[in-house]
């Protein structure tokens, strides 16, 4: 230890100017980075990492050839099917379509229509016409729109006031076949069985996939852009928003830039203030200033040069950041100052010193401290968060070692701190040292009561929120979502697998080999039979004209077998009968039954549109036909995105009301799959549930856990930490006391007030425990001190609430008033963060300078001293 501190005092104090070139070097290069950095949005962030769900989404979007698309609603002025509308409809499809990626769009001009007027099987085997055809009868269409099994509520509100384009964007296969390599090796690693050579596979695999998702995000910022582009000429005469994931990812990432900004900014000026309003000086205004920014710009430009990438989460990391730093360099001004001030004949190198060699333990404790509580968001599962916590991580630790190098080298190379002449008022933070000597009963019994009201809160504390309700009402993520919920059927997506019940599958594949055997010797048997000897010419014609149509028979009926998608006639007939399709209507009829469902697709609409064609009962060998003949365009719209006939398996497409208040995704999905069990008789390995909706409540639910595993390593980390620091276990039991009420105090008032635990709030707990736990070092170590000098309780909690009580009180009021600052977010989980952890500090603050100096005096952990 003694060489340490004489290292430091002969590098950092002896070469103060060579130490701040050093940094000023190394942070211009670092800086030179920043523009390269990169903002991520994707939809990983709404997932938890390494959710086997998640492979079995991917499965599926591939299997159902599922693409990204944008939604544009479009609310005339005017008639929707009137000549104007429909040509500005045309106009902005043909505009779109012109858009970089875009491969087709949805429209009610480009769908297929089968009842303007009713089509017969055969006339849909020769084309089907659409609404942009001159000679199509609109008021039919009109009707067709608004209660056919295929597009009412997809395409059309109701009474036809809104409509929707669906804009779908080509499958970047580049993009799947790296994410694809990416994840095979990953979960090889994930199983312990990768070699060297893969490991640096997926390394390269990795760096690739991060390079190329660069060029993702800039072409999908550049396609909705030029949509937006679009959109704005046709806005004076309809209402129209624009929605969808690549949208939602692209205005996420612009909230991120924005937030850095305005955070950033807005605390950088907030310091300023602060700092010319307490310490009056205006190198004591610089000073901080530079330091703050240095430290940002550092791990700005680190964070950029390794790659790195920004998310939501991590937004608030510029502020968070910001915060600490100035928390600490105010403990350490304020030592300094203080020390000016005993007037004697130290020169500045033995103030500075003495500064830091005060200051050094408490202030190395209280980051790590800081430390514990981020790194223990690793355990979160969800991607953001764990970047997040390692971000602060390494953030805090430069932060304190900037601190204590440039501080003390600027401060080399200026002029000692003077005395002051001016006599100060008396501390404010000595009124609650009042309080705490005369009042102390009543303040146990306050916190008593605020420790009973978190434990209620906490028991009351859930996961379930609307993702709409992280975005403020006037933002066009926000305002889309409502109008696709409350007209346009839904909007978050669905999807429930049912696959062929395995044992019935294997007996119709057993019973369909034997069938096809049987069949193929009856026939051979027959033209042994059946073959002509000596007929006369004219009966020899009539049976060669027969034996031609039994090879035409043979032909089709051996072609009603060969199916090009690769399925078996086994495949085809397990789903496509009529026993089949009535059970695929119940499940279809129970999912759009659900109170908190939309608009639901399936194999059933098919069914019910064949009914509605063919006008009489189906049976199997129609149902087959009609589906074998179906038209191209009508197979890719009504079969294929609902059904395997390769792996036996069928799609029903469910779009949630996120808006439903109702919804409880948890309740929903455990009811869906509960029901098709026990109700509809399924077996439990037949039923899957995937999609969005899956992926999203999974890391919902998994917030409960990661809750009670970062508090509890913080909590165990931070007494262990105690023990070592203090050597006592009354001392870290009374120690934690104040930081496991303000804790307490922000998570039940969640639960009272109804905030849910999201990506963001999870994170505050811990992070108040973590900083708040400063006030109690810092306040211990320094009572430890004052009660040395005189064994006196009281006295010294008096000097010490005069002393270090004015630096706790100075930096809460910045990490205060500088979370307070992310209510300017237009994301709501910022505004929760920023608003509660100020509120969990103010906690913090009252109980280190109220409750934990009345369980000092109460439980005398020093010793029993004079009094």
């Amino acid at each position: 230890m003694y060489f340490l501190q004489q290292s430091y005092r002969r590098l950092i104090l002896g070469h103060p100017l060579l130490c701040l070139l050093l940094i000023a070097g190394l942070v211009g290069c670092l800086a030179v980075y920043i523009p390269s950095g990169k903002l991520d949005a994707s939809a990983d962030a709404l997932v938890l990492e390494g959710d086997t769900d998640l492979a079995y989404s991917r499965l599926i979007n591939t299997r159902y050839g599922s693409s990204d698309f944008l939604l544009v609603t479009y609310a005339p002025q005017g008639d929707l099917y009137s000549d104007e509308t429909l040509a500005r409809i045309a106009s902005l499809r043909d505009e779109l379509l012109a858009v970089e990626t875009v491969s087709s769009i949805n429209s009610v001009l480009d769908v297929p229509l089968l009842y303007s007027p009713p089509v017969s099987l055969t006339e849909i085997s020769k084309g089907m016409s659409t609404l942009s055809q001159e000679s199509v009868d609109r008021e039919l269409a009109r009707a067709e729109f608004a209660s056919s099994p295929i597009y009412r509520g997809m395409l059309t509100n109701a009474d036809a006031s809104i409509t929707v384009l669906q804009v779908i964007l080509a499958r970047d296969e580049q993009y799947f076949e790296l994410l694809e390599q990416r994840e095979s090796l990953r979960e090889l690693r994930r199983s312990g069985g990768l070699s060297s050579e893969q490991e640096v596979e997926l390394a390269n695999v990795t760096q690739i996939f991060k390079d190329y998702a660069v060029e993702v995000n800039d072409r999908q910022i550049r396609v909705v852009a030029a949509v937006r582009a679009i959109l704005d000429s046709y806005r004076d005469k309809a209402e129209i928003f624009l929605g969808g994931v690549p949208m939602i990812a692209v205005d996420m990432i612009a909230f991120v830039q924005s937030d850095l900004a305005v955070f950033g900014s807005g605390i950088l000026i907030f310091i300023i203030v602060l700092m010319v309003v307490i310490f009056r000086r205006v190198q004591w205004v610089i000073l901080p200033l530079v330091i703050c920014c240095t430290s940002v710009t550092l791990m700005l430009g680190w964070l950029a040069f390794i790659d790195w990438r920004m998310t939501v989460i991590s937004s608030n990391f510029v502020a968070i950041l910001l915060i600490v730093n100035m928390s600490i360099l105010i403990h350490l001004m304020v030592r300094y100052r203080e020390l000016a001030a005993q007037g004697d004949d130290r020169n500045q190198e033995e103030l500075v010193w003495e500064t830091v060699r005060s200051m050094a333990r408490p202030c190395l404790y209280t980051t790590l401290t800081t430390l514990v509580a981020f790194a223990s968001l690793v355990v979160s599962g969800i991607r953001p968060v764990i970047d997040f916590g390692w971000m602060m991580t390494l953030g805090v630790s430069s932060a304190l070692i900037l601190s204590f190098v440039i501080l003390p080298a600027a401060l080399m190379l200026l002029p000692r701190e003077q005395r002051q002449t001016r006599v100060e008022g008396k501390p404010f933070t000595l009124f609650f040292a009042g309080l705490t000597e005369h009042h102390g009963r009543k303040i146990i019994v306050l916190f008593s009561l605020l420790l009973i009201s978190a434990v209620y809160g906490i028991t009351q504390l859930q996961v379930e929120n609307r993702f709409i309700d992280y975005f403020d009402e006037s933002t066009e993520i926000y305002q889309g979502m409502e109008t696709v919920d409350a007209q346009l059927g839904g909007t978050i997506p669905l999807d429930v697998i049912i696959d062929a019940d395995p044992q019935v599958l294997a007996d119709m594949q057993a019973g369909g080999a034997v069938f096809n055997s049987d069949f193929e010797e009856g026939f051979d048997d027959l033209d042994e039979l059946e073959a002509p000897v000596n007929l006369p010419p004219q009966e020899l014609a009539i049976d060669e004209e027969l034996d031609g149509f039994d090879d035409e028979f043979d032909e089709s009926f051996e072609s009603s077998f060969d199916d090009d998608s690769g399925a078996s006639p086994e495949a085809l007939n397990y789903w496509f009968t009529v026993s089949g399709m009535r059970q695929i209507t119940k499940v279809h009829e129970y999912l759009d039954g659900l109170e908190q469902t939309g608009k639901v697709l399936s194999l059933a609409t098919l069914y019910e549109v064949l009914g509605d064609l063919m006008g009489r009962d189906i049976d199997d060998i129609q149902l087959s036909l009609a589906q074998r003949n179906l038209p191209e365009e009508v197979g890719d719209v009504l079969v294929n995105p609902y059904y395997s006939a390769e792996n036996h398996q069928l799609r029903f497409s469910v779009r949630v009301m996120e808006t439903s208040r109702s919804l409880r995704r948890d309740e929903l999905l455990q009811k869906i799959r509960h029901d098709l069990v026990a109700q509809l008789g399924f077996k439990e390995e037949q039923v899957h549930l995937t999609g969005m909706l899956v992926l999203y409540n999974n890391m919902l639910q998994s917030l409960y856990r990661s809750q009670i595993l970062s508090l509890g390593a913080v909590f165990a980390t931070i007494m262990l930490m105690f023990f070592v620091l203090f050597r006592s276990l009354k001392l870290s039991i009374i120690a934690i006391t104040p930081n496991v009420l303000a804790a307490g105090i922000v998570l039940g008032g969640m639960g009272l007030a109804g905030i849910p635990l999201d990506m963001m709030t999870i994170t505050i707990a811990a992070i108040c425990i973590g900083i708040g736990v400063d006030n109690t070092i810092h306040y211990i170590h320094r009572y430890r001190y004052e009660f040395s000098q005189d064994q006196n309780y009281v006295a010294a909690m008096y000097r010490s609430h005069g002393s270090i009580g004015k630096a706790m009180y100075y930096t809460s009021v910045i990490i205060i008033f500088g979370f307070a600052i992310l209510a300017l977010s237009n994301f709501r989980p910022s505004i929760y963060f920023g608003l509660l952890t100020g509120v969990a500090m103010v906690a913090a603050l009252i109980g280190a300078l109220l409750l934990l100096p009345r369980l000092i005096l109460i439980f005398k952990p020093f010793g029993q001293g004079a009094q």
